[in-house]
């Protein structure tokens, strides 16, 4: 049987989408994505819990990502998890997981 990786996210953009043009002429944009998560103590206070996730989108959707997400933008997102590794500047092997998008709707009401 075939594995399966896939997320999904509804969330608010912490920011608008950081692009950049490849060398190759190929289009990618990072973004913040917040979650938040609510539950009631002992006490029935209400506490929040923010995530935040490292979103990725490629080539058209990077092109669309940039035009509408800003701000704040509500947005609904599917994906995979993805892996990476590096080693940071004293030569120690740090890992960093993000979200590839492979769909994403924008959620905000029309104004």
């Amino acid at each position: 049987m075939k594995g399966l990786n896939k997320v999904t996210f509804i969330g608010h953009a912490g920011d608008a989408p950081e692009v950049k043009t490849l060398s190759n002429q190929l289009k990618v944009a990072k973004l913040m994505l917040a979650t938040n998560d609510s539950y009631k103590d002992e006490q029935g206070q209400l506490h929040t819990q923010t995530d935040w996730h490292t979103i990725i989108f490629w080539r058209n959707m990077a092109d669309i990502a940039e035009k509408y997400i800003k701000k704040g933008s509500l947005l609904y997102i599917e994906g995979k998890l993805k892996t990476r590794s590096y080693e940071d500047e004293h030569g120690k092997k740090r890992y960093i997981t993000e979200v590839i998008a492979e769909e994403f709707l924008l959620l905000d009401k029309k104004a």
